[in-house]
């Protein structure tokens, strides 16, 4: 006699235990992906990408060769760094940038464009800039670009200052201080870079 074996109605059965696993799968796969997220953060956080130096005369010496006669400084402090170089060779509106960080990594920029001062603080300093002390490039620097400049201050603590020079307009501007600024205002030239390959 074949007896039929039949299942407790009181014990939980095989779904009851895959149920189970599911949720503890799932539960340790929450606790891995978390984990792993927070480790890729961390590791972000510790390898942040240095900014790049660029040779910012090297293309001012292509810029002169294109026709151009672009205000830019001579050299830069210790610990500064050329980061870019915006050129438009444009013989109706020339534009020419350099932008740079401090050794405090603040932020700099000349800015030289056939633009008014208004145009140029509008677009790269504040909508609602206020005018502040100008400087005045002192006698110690023989053939500055331009002896007096206008200074200019926003909301959010930037400066800027700005100068005519031939027919462009000249803006230095940045969250530097302002004596940071100065400084790259007393080495703004226009002098011709000659080349450095050796004639034989």
């Amino acid at each position: 006699m074949s007896t039929q074996q039949t299942e407790s109605p009181g014990r939980p059965g095989r779904y009851q235990r895959s149920f189970n696993g599911l949720i503890s799968s799932l539960l340790v796969t929450v606790l891995v992906i978390g984990g792993l997220l927070y480790f890729m953060g961390a590791f972000r956080n510790s390898t942040e990408i240095e900014p790049e130096a660029v040779d910012y005369l090297e293309t001012v010496q292509s810029a002169q060769q294109a026709g151009l006669t672009p205000v830019y400084p001579s050299a830069l402090p210790k610990g500064w760094i050329a980061t870019g170089v915006d050129v438009t060779p444009s013989p109706e509106d020339p534009v020419f940038m350099i932008r740079m960080l401090s050794d405090d990594e603040r932020f700099v920029a000349v800015r030289q464009e056939r633009a008014t001062s208004s145009a140029l603080l509008t677009k790269w300093v504040d909508e609602e800039t206020q005018a502040g002390a100008g400087y005045t490039v002192p006698a110690s620097v023989a053939a500055p670009v331009a002896r007096e400049w206008k200074g200019y201050t926003d909301k959010g603590g930037d400066s800027a200052y700005v100068a005519k020079v031939g027919e462009n307009t000249v803006l230095v501007f940045g969250s530097a201080s302002k004596q940071d600024l100065q400084s790259i205002i007393d080495a703004l030239v226009t002098t011709p870079i000659r080349s450095t390959s050796s004639s034989s």
